[in-house]
């Protein structure tokens, strides 16, 4: 290792892959071991794991580091580490090894990537866990709502011994493992390195608090992006990924590199920006910059932070001299017109014009198609960003109608695909409840469970229409909350997405329902009936609500397109 590269965290950079001989005689002899598929987020700690970028872990946590992580941010020999990683498994397969046991860790294809010496099997508590490590048990809370709603109930901890990395097929020479950083800073005789940790694009601001940080200084600059998991709702990585290379020939010649860091965020504040420091100490760095609400998720629903904004700085600050990579404090850059320069808003002179665009006007101004100067980014990566985010009107969207039966739904649907069809331009589907039930879910029955697979289905499929331009028009029943919030989500992150609640009370339906479908219901011959012995979870969250009992289908729909050309989804005028 060059003497002149700081040294990995707790004194060496862990190799857990084994040798190719070594790895072929573990595949052999796995044919016989339980066998666990990793889920997206352990794919990335197993990552992380085998190449060193979480030393000194040589493996997933035992219960004596898992617990004294999360009470004191240690490990049990007291190491500082700040959150948990460990590796979660179903109930079924927790009673089916014990401690001794070798646990073969495959990708989704079944390809073997590691084995788990197994030394302890436990149940954790997640409630406990989130308090502890995050703060808080708000499921507004991204990492929150992962931990209770996502990880499985059993932690297995123990030694890894690698067989083969993760196949990465996208960025390969971008991926950079922390023993091939540190030979690419020897060989340019990098020194002092200031790591950029970044989960969105970078714009001029960006660019010019980079480049002060590192002539401040006196260092190298390493652009490194998180193209794990981040936050829901980001910018995907392969954007993300080429406005970084537009932005890297704004910086002068041999002064910064880019690399790509596979982390799975946990959006966990103060906490993960201790981890984050800890792993660019693993590849290398000297130095890492801190900004406002680092790694944080922003505010809950009522507007209060999770995290103070500068409590990821004061941490790392009171950690920095035991960990020896120092905190760079992240610069609020402005735009000063006058000077057609940025300069941090510190070293403002009195009475100076500024401008800014936010997040949001970013966003809405991409939607809208409007202008974005070249003041506040890059021509290079407006380009970019318009291609993966075109003007809403030729964007794909999703209307999801929601309601009882017999409310009037499948009419409105109908007479809104009509509408769109007739404007053209891009194609259209209708998903009804009745059509989707007889051709893609015919299997299945009306307990809840089965009701959730059904609309968790349809909107995994209105999802695919969206992402690709089209438009797709849902009615079925989707009588819970939840899983109509679930499938929000997933349509937000690809395209637009309409909730509209058609609110025809019961009484109307009842009146309405030709398929006597209701009396049968009150009669006790049919079971799990919505709104007579089934609940429906009105929601609270829909764009638009319409009862068909005072508008006819016509004057429903029109509400919709009206919204529709509000948002700017579609055009009636031209």
């Amino acid at each position: 290792m060059p003497h002149h590269l700081i040294e990995p965290h707790g004194g060496a950079l862990k190799d857990l892959l084994a040798s190719e001989e070594r790895g072929a005689e573990l595949k052999k002899l796995s044919r016989d071991w339980p066998s666990w598929d990793v889920t997206p987020r352990q794919m990335c700690d197993l990552e992380l794991l085998l190449n060193g970028a979480f030393s000194p872990l040589e493996g997933f946590m035992t219960r004596a580091d898992y617990e004294s992580v999360c009470q004191q941010m240690r490990l049990a020999d007291g190491t500082l580490w700040p959150l948990p990683i460990v590796l979660d498994v179903s109930e079924e397969l927790a009673s089916q090894i014990k401690p001794g046991d070798k646990l073969a860790l495959r990708d989704p294809e079944g390809t073997m990537l590691a084995v788990l010496h197994a030394e302890e099997i436990w149940q954790g508590d997640k409630l406990k866990e989130a308090e502890q490590t995050f703060g808080t048990t708000s499921t507004e809370h991204p990492g929150v709502k992962y931990l209770l709603e996502q990880t499985h109930p059993y932690y297995v901890g123990g030694k890894l011994e690698g067989v083969a990395l993760p196949c990465h097929y996208d960025f390969i020479e971008l991926r950079l493992t922390p023993a091939k950083l540190r030979e690419k800073f020897a060989s340019l005789g990098w020194q002092k390195i200031v790591a950029f940790q970044t989960r969105n694009p970078m714009h001029r601001a960006h660019q010019e608090l980079t480049f002060r940080a590192a002539a401040d200084i006196e260092a190298n600059l390493l652009i490194h992006p998180v193209v794990g998991m981040t936050k829901p709702g980001d910018v995907d990585h392969f954007t993300r990924v080429r406005c970084y290379q537009a932005v890297l020939g704004h910086y002068p010649k041999n002064t910064a590199m880019l690399s790509l860091l596979p982390l799975a965020m946990r959006m966990g504040g103060p906490r993960e920006a201790l981890l984050h420091a800890i792993i660019r100490k693993n590849y290398g760095c000297t130095h890492l910059i801190v900004g406002r609400d680092h790694a944080g998720p922003g505010s809950d629903s009522s507007g209060k932070p999770f995290y103070g904004p500068y409590e990821a700085q004061e941490l790392l600050q009171a950690h920095q001299d035991e960990l020896g990579i120092r905190m760079v404090p992240f610069k609020m850059m402005v735009y000063v017109e006058d000077k057609d320069a940025y300069l941090p808003v510190d070293e403002l002179p009195e009475g100076v014009k500024t401008k800014s665009i936010s997040g949001t006007e970013l966003r809405e101004r991409l939607a809208l198609g409007r202008e974005i100067p070249a003041w506040f980014s890059f021509p290079e990566v407006i380009t970019e960003l318009r291609r993966t985010y075109p003007p809403r009107g030729k964007q794909g969207f999703t209307v999801f109608f929601t309601g009882l039966p017999s409310s009037g739904k499948s009419t409105l649907a109908n007479v809104l695909i009509t509408k769109l069809m007739e404007i053209g331009g891009r194609p259209t589907t209708l998903l009804d409840g009745d059509l989707v039930r007889k051709h893609l879910s015919s299997e299945l029955g009306f307990s809840k469970e089965h009701r959730d697979i059904n609309i968790r289905r349809i909107g995994w499929v209105a999802s695919e229409i969206t992402k690709n331009g089209g438009i797709a028009v849902c009615a079925p029943i989707a009588p819970y909350d939840r899983i109509r919030k679930e499938v929000r989500e997933m349509i937000e992150a690809v395209g637009g997405f309409v909730l509209v609640h058609v609110s025809t009370p019961v009484e109307v339906c009842e009146q309405r329902d030709r398929k006597g479908l209701y009396a049968k219901a009150r009669a006790g011959i049919i079971k799990e009936f919505t709104g007579i012995s089934d609940p429906y979870e009105q929601p609270a969250d829909a764009e638009i609500a319409i009862d068909t009992t005072e508008q006819s289908a016509q004057e429903g729909v029109q509400q919709v397109n009206l919204l529709l050309e509000k948002e700017g989804f579609i055009t009636f005028s031209e």
